[in-house]
């Protein structure tokens, strides 16, 4: 998934980005205590404010991995620490993070953002220093091959930026299907929050969706932070169409499918991972009901291997949602631990190790909690499982799971 408005790097910011390239890749990596080597990976994600739920999933998710290494000794000689960045889902406040990540030579690897816009706004600070990042939820096409995806002319932009969520030209086709093909909707009306991952995923259906034979009844955008949708609502319900299509989070889409259904309508609410949440039910209430959201995997519930992670996540305690991106995240850290794993030898961190934890990173292959864990070339997970969900008495369950096969 995901989102929230890109803004253009700064030449100061850049250049302070590039200098930190030599600090992050000094032979001082990880540091030493009696007890070992500690490396740290680091956690970007909003833990406050909008999209906080799903945001602390990806943190604790992070944790849990990092608890498992530690007491399984995974790398021998070396204990793994987390260290959490809130970006509250501001693009300005990851890039800022992200060069904090890099100037401190503990840090190995980076799990995160949960936001496409953000991701756009750190991937050439920590591919400057050769920093990995793999996030678990983004899902926009172009942060891995290239603004001209959509063409046929896929170009990997960043050699350490990886994903272990499927991206959105699959997860719109796939909605757009089940709509037409299912639902049997005919006439669709699509809103979006202008957003990098609102926009583009709405984008994707939109065009699916009529490439099957379905027409578009209207189109419109809404602002992040927006609370009153009642303009919105009469032009949904003077248009005559039979399914909504939101592009964004939950913040907003809970609010407008609430006020939709309080004004009568009748038709459902369909949207991607980014209102696949526990939250968007709570802050909808009764208007959720009917209302449907695509998301990467499997349900995690369904998961044997996920069985344990989701046992400890609850008897941890922990807040936030791990139903949405948990389990990926679980999964992301792994693959960063391991890479560590085949890098440091009895403690000992080389001088080059960021560099050869990507190249690490990019070999990568096993059975994670949520399925194969393995990239390709542009760094997308080879996991393209996706999963209808729909509100039915209060609670998301899922309708359709598969691949999405079609053209």
């Amino acid at each position: 998934m995901r989102h929230r408005s890109l803004l253009m790097l700064t030449s100061v910011l850049t250049t302070g980005a590039l200098a930190l390239t030599a600090c992050g890749s000094r032979g001082d990596s990880g540091s030493k205590s009696s007890s070992g080597t500690t490396v740290v990976i680091g956690v970007d994600a909003p833990l406050t404010g909008a999209n906080s739920a799903t945001g602390l999933g990806i943190q604790y998710g992070a944790q849990i991995a990092v608890n498992d290494a530690n007491k399984n000794k995974t790398v021998p000689g070396v204990t793994f620490k987390i260290k959490a960045f809130d970006d509250k889902a501001l693009p300005a406040t990851g890039q800022q993070n992200a060069t904090s990540l890099v100037a401190e030579s503990d840090v190995l690897g980076v799990v995160g953002p949960l936001n496409s816009g953000v991701a756009q706004s750190m991937q050439q600070v920590f591919n400057a220093a050769n920093l990995v990042e793999i996030s678990p939820s983004n899902t926009n096409p172009a942060l891995t091959q290239g603004p001209n995806w959509a063409t046929g002319k896929k170009t990997r932009p960043y050699k350490t930026y990886f994903r272990t969520a499927t991206t959105d030209a699959l997860q719109g086709a796939y909605a757009a299907d089940y709509a037409y093909s299912t639902l049997k909707k005919k006439k669709v009306f699509v809103v979006d929050d202008k957003q990098t991952y609102g926009a583009g995923l709405s984008g994707i259906f939109k065009g699916s969706f009529t490439k099957l034979g379905g027409t578009v009844a209207g189109t419109d955008h809404v602002n992040t932070g927006d609370t009153d949708f009642s303009t919105l609502v009469t032009k949904v319900k003077n248009s005559g169409a039979d399914i909504l299509y939101y592009g964004g989070q939950y913040d907003e889409s809970s609010l407008l499918t609430k006020q939709l259904k309080a004004a009568g309508s009748k038709i459902p609410l369909f949207g991607g991972d980014g209102m696949y949440s526990d939250t968007y039910i709570t802050n909808a209430g009764t208007g959720s009901e009917g209302d449907l959201a695509t998301s990467v995997g499997a349900p995690v519930d369904t998961l044997p291997a996920a069985k344990q992670f989701i046992a400890d996540y609850k008897t941890a305690g922990y807040k936030g949602d791990y139903q949405t991106y948990g389990g990926y995240s679980y999964d992301a850290t792994t693959a960063i631990i391991k890479a560590v794993g085949k890098t440091v030898t009895n403690g000992k961190v080389p001088t080059d190790a960021r560099a050869q934890i990507v190249s690490a990173v990019q070999a990568t292959s096993f059975d994670g909690i949520t399925g194969k864990v393995s990239f390709d070339e542009y760094g997308d997970t080879s996991n393209k499982q996706l999963t209808v969900y729909e509100v039915k008495s209060g609670k998301w369950v899922a309708v359709k799971s598969g691949t999405y096969s079609g053209s």
